[in-house]
């Protein structure tokens, strides 16, 4: 048994199909002088069937799922066109007079050895998707010269050391029944991509493509992040019904469609769902969810040459909020700073991005670009149900100056006599825990809270969150976080206002159970857990909610907490 990191959840059992890393294997080829131009358009050509292939994987990934990550696909894209990638290979090959694949491998050694150097979590995400890009290059190489692409017959497992987004969303979910891989963790673009198309995956398995030989029987536990190779028969029938039974729930689950986030006892919960482009819109409305919770606008901007105007801006809130509407949408403003390059924007280099010039405070000394998105959202408003969120919130004075503004835009807007909702509501998020200490205060500024999870935890922990090595230390169950999410929420009803939690705790269902018992308004999930977040709810009484997380809230480590959940709420929450 192999241990890695649950990235999408789903049990397979199938023969495995170990991939080797083509640019592992790439050795130098001299080309006589007559032969190079022949190699650079070679090279062209393997650049345009592959921008077609990822542009083909783009709108498929758009338009059957509404991938959140599907922007990642747009930067795989100007990295076709950016010549100090593929037109740096093109120069390789005519100065030094090599093989196309020689000159690519070259490149990308020069990028992992700049991409090496740096700790931030968000580049290293980007090296392993220019090692994918690298690698899918590599295939169209491979396949041109032998006429054609190898396509491994029947159903499989794929065992690889690493799969970029673009790898994961072109898997024929016919054949491939999941993946497992040597890098990774559940946050990358790889594993979110692998839960949207609903593919288990687990990911971060230390040396599985030596574990495994092609053809061996492999069991993929997506649920608990294991790997089996050549399972015992006890151990082959064990998964086989374990798989039968999350089958029969997930066809239950269809049935809740058009039933409330409502418990045994009467306890209403609303459950909204979390996007980031407006083509996820129909997932939303298919999900049946209680509204938009979180609109991530950020990825409007994001890969993006030049900053995206007002106009082309209010279109996208505006589709979103009219076809939501009379459903609450809350759009929250620009979230982004010195981990993602801009170029609009003026960020220097930062040792600790995350703790630098990003969100609230980029938007603020930035007044220009966020009056302009303030007003694309403020006019969207008057076409439905708007509610404005402004991101990582430290303290009193930036919800002030982020209002003040607010405020200034309105009277804009009123001037010149364009419609918008005068008594839209606005919010803020609480994810950093000088917000949550000070949550008291900050609600008597607020019309509500939105818990943001994710980097509540990572600024509590200390944990980079997108770091494989301290992957380990990212634990939503740890004691500290779960005192800072009921303080904040007791410090919002306290003063009249309702909460919801917007990360990946409310998505997983042990945890929305805690969640639930501390009183929470609403959970804001992807819309792909909506329906198993609302089986949860549905299934368990209130009164058993609000004893647990009472219980949890008195444990003192990850590990009591971990050990309560697994012995005492799976038995409510899977077996009623």
């Amino acid at each position: 048994m192999h241990k890695g990191i649950a990235a999408s959840p789903g049990i397979s059992i199938g023969r495995a199909h170990v991939l080797s890393k083509k640019s592992a294997s790439i050795i130098r080829r001299n080309i006589e002088e007559e032969g190079v131009e022949e190699e650079a358009k070679r090279l062209a050509a393997a650049v345009e069937k592959t921008k077609s292939d990822i542009a083909i994987i783009k709108e498929k990934v758009i338009y059957d799922i509404g991938n959140k990550e599907a922007e990642i696909f747009n930067a795989y894209l100007l990295l076709l066109d950016d010549t100090g990638f593929t037109g740096k290979a093109a120069n390789i090959i005519r100065k030094e007079k090599v093989n196309a694949e020689y000159a690519l491998k070259k490149v990308q050694n020069d990028y992992t050895e700049f991409f090496s150097r740096i700790s931030d979590s968000y580049l290293k995400e980007k090296a392993r998707d220019i090692n994918g890009l690298v690698e899918k290059l590599l295939n169209n190489l491979e396949a041109a010269a032998e006429g054609g692409e190898n396509v491994r017959p029947g159903k499989y497992i794929i065992i690889a050391h690493d799969l970029s987004p673009a790898d994961t969303a072109d898997m024929d979910k016919e054949r491939v029944l999941g993946f497992a891989t040597e890098t990774g963790g559940s946050a990358s673009h790889t594993a979110i991509v692998a839960r949207s198309l609903e593919i288990p995956a687990v990911v971060g398995v230390s040396n599985i493509t030596s574990a495994v030989k092609d053809g061996d029987t492999v069991i993929l536990d997506g649920e608990k992040g294991i790997v089996v190779v050549n399972p015992s028969e006890k151990a082959l029938e064990a998964y086989k019904q374990a798989r039968k039974k999350l089958i029969v729930k997930a066809r239950a689950l269809k049935r809740l469609k058009k039933l409330d986030a409502i418990t045994p006892d009467g306890y209403r919960i609303l459950l909204s769902a979390n996007i980031e482009f407006p083509e996820e819109v129909g997932a939303v409305q298919e999900s049946n969810a209680d509204g938009v919770g979180l609109y991530r606008t950020e990825f409007i901007y994001i890969n993006k040459m030049n900053l995206p105007s007002e106009e082309d801006q209010f279109v996208a809130y505006k589709s979103v909020v009219e076809k939501m509407a009379p459903k609450p949408v809350t759009l929250r403003t620009l979230d982004i700073g010195g981990d993602k390059f801009l170029p609009y924007f003026k960020i220097s280099p930062e040792q600790n991005p995350y703790l630098g010039l990003r969100a609230i405070r980029l938007s603020m000394q930035n007044p220009n670009i966020f009056k302009l998105q303030l007003r694309a959202m403020l006019r969207a408003s008057a076409f439905g149900n708007v509610k404005i969120m402004f991101p990582m919130i430290t303290n009193l004075e930036e919800i002030d100056e982020a209002k003040k503004v607010l405020r200034e835009v309105m009277e804009e807007l009123a001037r010149k006599k364009v419609a918008f909702d005068r008594d839209v509501k606005t919010g803020v998020m609480i994810e950093v825990p000088s917000a949550a200490i000070m949550s008291d205060e900050i609600a008597k500024k607020a019309d509500f809270f939105s818990i943001g999870t994710n980097d509540l935890i990572q600024y509590t922990l200390a944990v980079d969150r997108g770091n494989e090595a301290v992957a380990g230390y990212y634990n939503p169950m740890n004691p500290a976080v779960l005192r800072l999410i009921k303080k904040t929420i007791e410090s919002a009803h306290k003063n009249n206002i309702k909460v919801s939690v917007c990360g990946e705790m409310a998505g997983t269902p042990e945890l929305a159970f805690i969640l639930a018992g501390m009183g929470v308004d609403e959970l804001s999930v992807s819309p792909a857990s909506v329906l198993s977040v609302k089986r949860l709810i549905r299934s368990i009484d209130f009164k058993d909610a609000l004893a647990a997380a009472d219980e949890v809230l008195k444990l003192s480590t990850s590990d009591k907490i971990k050990e309560y959940i697994t012995g005492r709420l799976i038995k409510i929450i899977y077996e009623k």
